[in-house]
């Protein structure tokens, strides 16, 4: 499929008058609001469910429980994020922008604050899986949504440097609960934590304001999405992805723990680094993207990456070799998850069907997410430690994903070098 042409620019700009709204903006002070709301939004959501790493060191050590098992906490709240995407992307679809995302901000703080109170695995469990869980995903995908339609050439940048967001919170909530916890105690650490993440909800509610006119009929799912062939091998290679992607940031702390013999701190420094180098990353993709090769085009180069780095990480084993790690692995990972939600937005031609086009994505991950955590510790716990099955599997996994979002790009292009 050739690029699209000026003329059919000008069609999709007559279809959006005729629809009742113009063209995105591409800039202006409204416009770039939405970029910062949405930036603190995946600030509070994929930046806290990033810093689990942090949790698990805690949860295994204070509770005596199989990595395996605690691994359970924070991939039934990343699963549960995703899940519940399709009913909070059609919500937006349909107007309800601002009451779905203040309700899922809510519950996000309110399950902080009682992770806080928690003492028992299925207290924890609860607050910290089942409610932050569902909060994070109900106000993730409106914010999404409403950023995407205010931009078309730069569209690829600004939803960059919004996930940046995503790297500022995977370094804040970590760094807070493990240099705090000693000073105060884990329960007000977390609930530093929660006050944090309420700070970050206040200020997106004020932000976020919808542009696109509510598309208020039409089903819950647009299952007739997965007739077109581009979008069903990008759902299906998601769902692959996401089975690996949460693996390194679970247990790298583990790793370099148990395996190299960092102390508890050090090993949180490197999920530190690692979540931390996503911040120049993204930026970086977005801007590339929208200048020279197209989203999905270095989407894809970037998974490839990804799995190059897992495999390689059966190779380190000096502290030196686990601080480079982190830093080449953080760079990789946050190229390709800045440019994801852009790769998608390049598939969907109408911007009122954003939320659930892209809401149906994610809750068909949700069950990749469940699984992926629990079945790396239990091939980690299965080899009594040892991690290189886990690595093996994670990067076969990831490659596997890449394979299928090639063929995406060159169904949709075919063989030529074409920036999509």
């Amino acid at each position: 499929m050739a690029p699209a042409t000026n003329s059919d620019q000008d069609v999709e700009v007559a279809d959006d008058e005729e629809k009742g709204y113009g063209p995105p903006p591409d800039g202006g002070l409204e416009a770039w609001l939405q970029v910062l709301a949405t930036h603190l939004i995946n600030a509070m959501t994929w930046g806290y469910a990033a810093s689990f790493g942090v949790y698990q060191l805690y949860y295994v050590e204070t509770l005596g429980l199989p990595s395996s098992q605690v691994s359970w906490i924070g991939s039934v709240q990343i699963f549960f994020t995703y899940v519940i995407c399709a009913v909070s992307g059609r919500l937006a679809d349909a107007g309800y922008t601002r009451e779905t995302v203040a309700v899922g901000t809510f519950l996000a703080v309110f399950g902080s604050f009682m992770t806080s109170l928690a003492r028992t695995y299925w207290q924890i469990f609860l607050a910290q899986g089942v409610c932050i869980g569902i909060g994070l995903g109900v106000a993730f995908m409106p914010a999404i949504s409403v950023l995407s339609s205010y931009f078309d050439k730069n569209r690829s940048f600004a939803l960059a440097v919004s996930a940046v967001g995503t790297s500022v919170g995977s370094v804040t909530f970590p760094a807070t609960i493990q240099y705090l916890t000693p000073k105060v105690g884990f329960a007000w650490a977390v609930r530093v934590a929660g006050f944090i993440a309420l700070a970050m909800a206040v200020v997106a509610n004020l932000l976020l304001k919808p542009r696109l006119p509510p598309r208020k009929s039409g089903p819950l799912l647009e299952l007739k999405a997965f007739s077109e062939l581009p979008y069903l091998l990008f759902s299906m290679a998601s769902f692959v992805y996401f089975y690996a992607l949460y693996f390194v940031v679970f247990y790298i702390n583990s790793y370099a723990r148990n395996i190299i013999g960092f102390s508890d701190q050090d090993a949180i420094n490197l999920l530190l680094i690692t979540n931390a180098m996503g911040i120049p990353a993204r930026p970086i993709a977005g801007y590339i993207a929208d200048r020279h090769t197209g989203p999905i085009n270095l989407f894809s180069a970037a998974t490839v990456a990804v799995s190059v780095m897992i495999y390689a990480w059966v190779g380190v084993t000096t502290r030196t070799g686990m601080y480079v790690f982190s830093a080449v692995y953080g760079f990789a990972v946050g190229t390709n998850q800045g440019t994801f939600v852009a790769s998608l937005t390049s598939l969907t031609k109408d911007p009122q069907k954003m939320g659930i086009r892209f809401g149906m994505v994610e809750t068909l991950c949700s069950l990749a997410t469940v699984a992926g955590a629990p079945t790396a510790g239990a091939i980690i716990d299965h080899n009594n430690g040892d991690f290189f099955w886990a690595q093996i599997w994670g990067g076969t996994v990831m490659a596997a994903a890449a394979v299928i979002f090639v063929a995406c790009r060159i169904f949709v292009t075919g063989w030529r070098l074409v920036k999509i």
